[in-house]
């Protein structure tokens, strides 16, 4: 079967044939509706058909019918055809674009994913020769796709300066829903093989620190022994950066701390279980037999996260509540190992999930204070873009996690989290 990077190298004229003949049921109908002659839309779906070593038709004397795997690329080729609509809105809007020229004439220059991949990537690169070599192809090959493009919008996608390229308003517009092409063209393969009983393709995952350490590492090793040819990728980034590349489709979704206020039409969000912050040092600290509450911490020295983070800020709410001033740490760290090894190394203190340090507790190395931090607690689970429609991986890789969630006596412990019932 075509492989998961071949799939970029797929037809989009192809795919707009495929959704003419199913709506019509006829290769001239379709031809019409295209305004092309009937041989080349049965060229069109042969070469389709060929490329994903599927049939994808019944033809019958009374018409051509979708078969089963043709339905399957059906929802993905309605969902390219839908997101180009919303570019063409988009750059109607706020890019500059005039007319109203219908979306695939509009991009008729695209010819097929990589191309959408390579205008995806100048916008974050910036530079034409990294593109250039990023996709093995020349400069002026690269110039050329672009130029093409422009003209056909009417519009400049992206300035020179001196720093190199910089996208216009309507070039922030194309890579966006580009992007969100690609992540739809990247799983029509993957799609079939399921059909199949086969996982494959890629997921993408945007990991924040609290599903890193136990949870997402228990769920991706359940998953690979089960289905060995899927391919997974976590990105660890703040919340905000995390959530654009959702929105973008370059995440399948995100694991972690949940943000309510933040959420928006585009995003959903699904609780897994509760959890709350604690109070950690190492072992034999001055402070690990202390029980007599918060105040009795006024002269610890404290590691804590970046002000701002959602951590930080229900921690000195908790301090707040209790009518005590917010501790002055002396080290601000979001990374992990560097917070581990200062607790390891010194007296600090720090308030954060046990999860995150559940190894060290469970060695003994370090260990949870007696003073609960009760008015901390958070949702933790998953965000999905809301109009989504993940790749099986993507969705068997969510099922693990809920299993293993479901599983972990640690979600249930008194004081601790509450699991939540979650739909499969």
């Amino acid at each position: 079967m075509t492989s998961h990077a071949e799939s970029l190298d797929l037809n989009l004229r192809h795919l707009r044939a495929l959704c003419a003949v199913a709506a019509s049921g006829s290769i001239a109908a379709a031809a019409e509706e295209l305004y092309r002659v009937s041989s080349a839309v049965t060229r069109s779906i042969a070469e389709l058909e060929a490329a994903l070593q599927r049939p994808l038709f019944e033809r019958h004397a009374r018409g051509t019918v979708l078969n089963a795997y043709g339905q399957l690329v059906l929802v993905r080729a309605l969902r390219i055809d839908a997101e180009f609509e919303a570019a063409r809105t988009q750059l109607m809007a706020r890019g500059g674009v005039k007319g109203s020229t219908d979306a695939n004439s509009l991009f008729a220059s695209i010819l097929n994913g990589r191309r959408l991949a390579v205008v995806a990537s100048l916008a974050d690169r910036r530079n034409m020769a990294a593109v250039a070599r990023e996709f093995g192809i020349t400069q002026p090959a690269v110039s050329a796709a672009l130029k093409d493009l422009e003209t056909r919008l009417g519009v400049p996608l992206f300035e020179r300066t001196a720093r190199g390229l910089a996208p216009t308003q309507a070039g922030q517009i194309v890579a966006f829903y580009f992007r969100r092409v690609l992540a739809e063209l990247r799983n029509i393969v993957p799609d079939i093989a399921a059909s199949e009983g086969v996982l494959t393709g890629s997921v993408h995952v945007g990991a924040l620190p609290l599903g890193r350490t136990h949870i997402l590492p228990l769920a991706i090793a359940a998953l690979l022994d089960k289905h060995p040819g899927l391919h997974i990728a976590t990105e660890e980034s703040p919340y905000d950066a995390l959530a654009a590349s959702l929105r973008s489709g370059d995440l399948d979704f995100i694991l972690g701390a949940l943000r309510p206020g933040e959420l928006t039409a585009e995003l959903t969000a699904e609780p897994l279980f509760e959890d709350r912050l604690s109070l950690i040092v190492r072992a034999g600290h001055p402070l690990s037999r202390v029980t007599q509450g918060l105040g009795a911490l006024s002269g610890a020295r404290w590691v804590l996260s970046r002000r701002g983070a959602p951590s930080r800020e229900l921690f000195e709410q908790c301090f707040a509540a209790s009518g005590l001033p917010a501790p002055v740490p002396a080290v601000e760290t979001g990374d992990l190992a560097v917070l581990r090894a200062l607790l390891l190394e010194s007296d600090m203190v720090t308030a954060i999930s046990a999860h995150q340090l559940r190894y060290e507790i469970l060695d003994g190395s370090l260990v949870e204070l007696a003073i609960p931090l009760g008015s901390t607690r958070r949702q933790i689970g998953l965000t999905q873009r809301e109009d989504c429609f993940p790749s099986p991986g993507a969705r068997a890789l969510m099922q693990e996690i809920r299993r293993v969630v479901a599983d972990a006596a640690v979600f249930r412990r008194p004081g601790g989290a509450k699991v939540y019932a979650t739909s499969g």
